[in-house]
């Protein structure tokens, strides 16, 4: 007996000492070559997905005199999320996602945060137009097409919050001209798939938004990397895997390379500053940093897959990003949506996402991704979370136990006449969800991006998910100002930013005339509709403002949607 208790004691004591062990490692930081360069670079980016394209590419335009190191642990650019097949490819604007605005206690309905991100793509537009003009994207179809948004419902409920949601959204300028409709017949024109095979005396309703697009991420960043290779002060490393990051006394970093084409040969890279946008990984690397700020953040990753249809008979017929409501419990990123996509130069249909259970934090990354990244910094955080999103965890763990049938099932709610055969699954890519420490809350599951930069602004990560590359030129603009405070405030950045994003320093909500001025401009850059805006739209009135018509088709050249919405 006193044996017995002595082996389980001395165990115990094994466990616990393990524990520390692996909540505490690395015990102390490892060695690590000297630095190549007595001279630091001037910029050195983790990733080459969009966030490094977008950043480096305001960074060029700003200080071109900046030398640029990117290291990619790929061979290629954007393989990871920013790839055309690994995202939605959802222009995101706030038209349809539901999730963007809440239904408040007293029923009304939030319309802020939407509201906010429509402001923030109208940034990415204006970009993307300022970037053709330069010559360093090529022609918009590439990697933007007009693609109407639908928000589509069915249940008593769901269809009077919609409603509420139309007439509360079209007040603002950026939401002018968004139609509803609980007619199937007029839902049909919008989308016929969605309504071929059901019971004429189901009840739904729709809204629609001609304004929507399509956005093949991937393609923008590879152009954008493409034409910042033609400079002379921008590099770019493939197969190069940042291990370590070491701050310098002088507030310079110490970046560690592992060449993967060369048996992992490493080599130290001194730079001024560091920007860490590699998606999933951020997390891992902030936290190799060392700063401060890294222990305030864990990471829950949640993979997803689609449904992919790519019969161009079908495709053909489906020409709309479709959006419904998330099941109760589920992540935002799991909104089911059927959307018209153009990937590898093809129309395709994309069903989904169906939540993947997984501990990698990258598509191509490892399965100890999320243990290496538990550390007494935010375990308890972790746990906390958990403890408080056991709906989450349940509804992960449903997601895991899909069959092919569960899945045509949920299909057939969006798409009646839908086949098994018509689909395959794949595989998209990893988002990585913040667990963030909170002041007053403790420990809370945090959706959307973040930006987390040093006290010193030496070093900056971005961590998060959705909206993300929609709003790229976004929150670089604001990695800016947390990292570049001077140079932000300085006349000459902010005379260049303002040739970039003509509306920088201003909403473009608050007035319908300068709403219809900035619209105009992109969509002639990018080959998009626009409809003008009535002037008197967002502004307090005695009337409500008047709900559009049906439009027609988005035209090939950037001209008037229709006349009837400019006669309303």
């Amino acid at each position: 007996m006193k044996k017995s208790i002595q082996a389980g004691l001395g165990a115990l004591a094994v466990l616990i000492l393990a524990a520390l062990l692996f909540l505490f490692w690395p015990l102390f930081p490892r060695s690590v070559p000297k630095a190549e360069n007595e001279q630091p670079v001037d910029v050195v980016m983790v990733g080459a997905g969009v966030m490094s394209a977008t950043l480096a590419t305001y960074l060029q335009e700003l200080q071109p005199d900046w030398k640029i190191e990117v290291f990619e642990r790929l061979d290629g650019v954007a393989l990871e999320s920013s790839n055309g097949w690994n995202n939605a490819g959802t222009g995101h604007s706030g038209f349809a996602e539901l999730n963007y605005t809440p239904q408040l206690p007293d029923g009304s309905v939030e319309t802020k945060r939407a509201v906010g991100i429509a402001e923030q793509f109208e940034v990415t537009r204006q970009f993307w137009a300022h970037q053709i003009g330069r010559g360093h994207l090529q022609s918009p179809e590439t990697f933007v097409n007009p693609t109407p948004h639908m928000s589509f419902v069915w249940g008593e409920d769901n269809i009077t919050f919609l409603k509420k949601r139309q007439q509360a959204l079209i007040q603002n300028p950026l939401f002018y001209g968004m139609e509803y409709s609980e007619d199937q017949e007029q839902i049909k024109k919008w989308a016929p798939l969605m309504i071929e095979g059901r019971d004429a005396s189901q009840k739904l309703a729709a809204t629609y938004m001609p304004l929507g697009t399509d956005v093949n991420h991937g393609v923008w960043t590879e152009q954008l990397v493409a034409s910042l290779k033609q400079g002379p002060n921008f590099n770019l490393h493939l197969q190069s895997e940042v291990t370590a990051l070491r701050q310098n006394a002088d507030k310079t970093w110490n970046v560690t390379v592992a060449n993967l084409a060369d048996g992992r040969k490493e080599k130290t890279v001194k730079a001024k500053f560091v920007f860490v946008g590699a998606g999933g990984a951020a997390l891992k690397l902030l936290q190799a940093s060392g700063i401060p700020e890294s222990k305030n953040y864990a990471g829950f990753p949640v993979g997803g897959q689609f449904l992919a249809i790519e019969n161009p008979e079908l495709a053909a017929r489906h020409d709309v990003k479709a959006y419904g409501i998330a099941s109760t419990g589920s992540p935002p990123m799991s909104v089911p949506h059927l959307d018209a996509r153009k990937l590898d130069g093809k129309p395709v249909m994309l069903f989904g996402p169906f939540a993947l259970a997984t501990t990698k934090f990258l598509k191509n990354g490892s399965w100890w991704d999320l243990f290496s990244s538990v550390n007494h910094d935010n375990l308890m955080g972790m746990l906390r979370v958990g403890i408080h999103n056991l709906d989450l965890v349940q509804y992960l763990l449903q997601q895991a136990e899909l069959t092919d049938e569960d899945r045509q099932a949920v299909l057939a709610q969006y798409f009646p006449h839908a086949k098994r055969e018509d689909w395959k699954l794949v595989t998209a890519g990893q988002r990585v969800q913040i667990i963030k420490r909170d002041a007053e809350k403790g420990a809370v599951l945090q959706f959307g991006t973040e930006i987390v930069a040093s006290e010193d602004g030496s070093i900056a990560a971005l961590l998060g998910a959705s909206p993300g590359a929609s709003t790229a030129p976004h929150i670089m603009l604001n990695l800016l100002k947390k990292s570049f405070p001077e140079q932000m405030a300085g006349a000459e950045w902010k005379a260049q930013i303002q040739q970039i994003v003509p509306s920088y320093g201003r909403k473009i909500n608050e007035d319908a005339a300068y709403t219809n001025e900035i619209r105009r401009m992109t969509s002639s850059a990018l080959k998009l509709p626009y409809v003008d805006v009535p002037l008197t739209v967002g502004k307090k009135a005695d009337a409500p403002v008047a709900a559009p018509t049906a439009a027609p088709a988005a035209p090939q050249n950037p001209t008037q949607l229709n006349k009837e919405m400019q006669a309303l």
